[in-house]
């Protein structure tokens, strides 16, 4: 496997460098991730701008973590699914919603699994989501924005996913008490 290199603020590339403070600033250090992803400046000005965005989304905390963890665990991600675990504590999010997303059993309401399916649609499907799974969704309370939204938030699961696959990311030590291995 390839090594990549795990960038701090003396080692990444110049364009990179304000972008790990904006992660330092948020996160209160850098997370493995943007380590990794310091080495193309802008990937990770990428990944952080859609993080922002679907942070900034009409999904509440609840619909925000299952959006997220049910395209980390489709993909698979050893590092994502870890931190967004974490992420979801910090969010307040109820145990048994991240429960069921780690474990892919069914979550404690119609309309977050309604969301975690049409979620899933668009990843498997590639975005050739067929009308009855976009209307399944509008018919469980959401929007045509939100449909929208998830598509935003399946970009930024690529980026980072797929870069944790290529680079075997570390998970980062607060979030290695979270570590997941997907359910065969």
């Amino acid at each position: 496997m390839t090594d990549f290199t795990l960038h701090d603020k003396q080692s990444a590339p110049e364009d990179s460098k304000a972008l790990l403070n904006n992660s330092i600033d948020a996160f209160g250090m850098i997370p493995n991730l943007h380590a990794v992803m310091a080495e193309a400046p802008g990937l990770l000005e990428g990944y952080q701008r859609l993080h922002q965005l679907f942070l900034d989304s009409s999904f509440d905390n609840e619909e925000t973590t299952v959006v997220w963890q049910t395209i980390n665990v489709e993909h698979n991600c050893h590092y994502c699914v870890p931190a967004h675990t974490g992420i979801a504590k910090s969010m307040n999010v109820d145990d048994a919603i991240t429960e069921a997303l780690r474990n892919e059993t069914p979550l404690p309401t119609e309309k977050l699994e309604a969301l975690r399916n049409f979620t899933l649609s668009v990843v498997r499907d590639r975005g050739n989501v067929n009308d009855d799974a976009v209307q399944a969704f509008l018919n469980a309370g959401f929007t045509k924005r939100q449909v929208l939204e998830v598509i935003l938030t399946a970009a930024q699961k690529v980026m980072s996913n797929y870069t944790n696959h290529l680079a075997n990311t570390p998970i980062d030590k607060p979030f290695q008490k979270f570590e997941w291995q997907k359910a065969d």
